[in-house]
């Protein structure tokens, strides 16, 4: 999927006798260069795009080792959670920015 300027996740696709936390290890280890814990799971998130849909399923991660180094991507940002919806997510993204929200809010209370 291109989307050049749009902010998304890294991720990518779940191979054959792969769960999606080995997948979203190995593919944190490829694009950024940094070994993780997976953490909690947030609900999966479908989308449909015109030509094709997607299933994200996102997890809270900690950085284990390594330094983030840009393979994939153009940019990267740290933000604050409350900065997250400034930026210019993909469609399929922005469903899982608000589900962070909302968790990081409920956490607050």
């Amino acid at each position: 999927m291109s989307t050049p300027l749009k902010w998304e996740f890294p991720g990518g696709k779940i191979r054959e006798h792969e769960t999606a936390e080995e997948c979203l290890r190995r593919e944190l280890e490829e694009e950024l260069g940094v070994l993780v814990r997976v953490g909690a799971a947030l609900a999966p998130s479908p989308h449909h795009y015109p030509d094709f849909a997607i299933t994200l399923y996102p997890f809270l991660c900690t950085i284990q080792s390594g330094e983030l180094i840009l393979h994939e991507h153009a940019e990267i940002a740290w933000v604050k959670p409350q900065g997250l919806l400034e930026l210019d997510w993909t469609d399929a993204d922005r469903p899982v920015v608000e589900a962070f929200l909302k968790m990081a809010a409920e956490d607050a209370e």
